[in-house]
Parts: C-alpha cells; sequence; structure tokens
C-alpha cells in the first residue's frame, strides 16, 4: 500500500515539473524581446505579478513558516530566479516611463516582502499563525498572478490576434493548478487548496 505522503510527494514534483514548464513559457517572448530590444506592446504586469506571488511562497514554505514544505520552497524559488530574470529583460529593453513603472514595481515588492518576513517571524510566535498570514498573502497574490494576463485581454482583443497571449502559457497554468490542488487537498492544505482552486 503506497502512503498518502507518497502520493503527495510524487504528485507534489509533478507539479513542480509543471510550474517549471509554466515559469518557462514565455521564453520565446523573451527571446523575441531581447532580439528586438524592445517590450512591443507585452506587458510586465503577469511577469511582476508571478515574481511577488513567488516571493510570498517561497516565505510559506520556509522551515520557520510552515514545515515540510520543500516542495513549495523549490520551485517557488526556481520561479523567483526565473521571474526576476524577466523582469530584467523588461527593464533592459524598455524606455523612459515604463522602464520606471517597473523598476518602482520591482523595489515596492522586494521592500513588501522583506517587511512581512520581518513582521511574521518576530511577532507571530507560532507555526500556525505563521502559516496563516503569509497563506493569506499568497493566496491573495496568487489571485493577482491568474489575473494578471488578463490584462493582456485588451491588446487581444484590439489586435484580433493571441499573439501577446501565448497557448502555451494558459495550459501550463491549467495542469499546474490541478497538480497543486490535488497536492494540497491530500494533506489538506488550506492556503495551496484555496490559492489554485
Amino acid at each position: 500500500m503506497v502512503s498518502p505522503d507518497t502520493v503527495r510527494c510524487a504528485i507534489g514534483v509533478i507539479g513542480n515539473g509543471t510550474a517549471l514548464v509554466l515559469f518557462l513559457s514565455p521564453v520565446p517572448t523573451f527571446i523575441r524581446i531581447w532580439k528586438k530590444r524592445s517590450v512591443e506592446q507585452y506587458s510586465p504586469a503577469p511577469y511582476v505579478a508571478t515574481l511577488l506571488n513567488c516571493m510570498i511562497w517561497v516565505l510559506y514554505g520556509l522551515p520557520l513558516v510552515h514545515p515540510n514544505s520543500m516542495l513549495v520552497v523549490t520551485i517557488n524559488g526556481t520561479g523567483l530566479v526565473i521571474e526576476l530574470i524577466y523582469v530584467t529583460l523588461f527593464l533592459l529593453c524598455s524606455r523612459g516611463a515604463a522602464r520606471r513603472k517597473v523598476f518602482l514595481l520591482l523595489a515596492t515588492e522586494v521592500a513588501f516582502v522583506g517587511a512581512v518576513a520581518i513582521l511574521v517571524l518576530s511577532l507571530a510566535h507560532t507555526y500556525e499563525r505563521r502559516s496563516m498570514i503569509v497563506g493569506i498573502l499568497g493566496v491573495l497574490f496568487g489571485i493577482g498572478m491568474y489575473a494578471a494576463p488578463l490584462s493582456v485581454m485588451k491588446i487581444v482583443i484590439q489586435t484580433k490576434s493571441v499573439e501577446y497571449m501565448p497557448l502555451s502559457l494558459s495550459l501550463a497554468s491549467l495542469v499546474n493548478a490541478i497538480c497543486w490542488t490535488a497536492y494540497a487537498l491530500i494533506k489538506f492544505d488550506l492556503y495551496i487548496t484555496v490559492s489554485y482552486y
């Protein structure tokens, strides 16, 4: 008989794989941006939102906040690095007000997550409280991450082209959500469940 923990771990590994595909799905977009040295009409919103989401979930998965969440930390740490590369490319290839906006968003996110980490680790004295505070933030920013690509819908409607909304990103999001929901339901984790449901 296979234990629930083994099944959960296997699903978590699959979830990490699908999340990695999700994080890497914009690579063709960023190759194009880099070659043209222009962000064209691409929106930084999905990448900035995903970066914030990854930072919060890395914090959530730390042993001081939510023990036994190594799979959450590894994939979100990987996603954090990948999204930081994307945001850096946006900074390098955008101009003027657009560049300042992305830079300010990035600085605000880093300051916010740093403040949350300091406050939670110093003021919340139990794993349950820390998990609850960071978990609720994870749910809120997860909603933001999944809603951010909707900002591209205006461009899709105006141009009548899905060029700026890759199918691979949409499919990877769906598969990733299914895997992480299953992972969270096996050994019930309210915050991961709500975040992907």
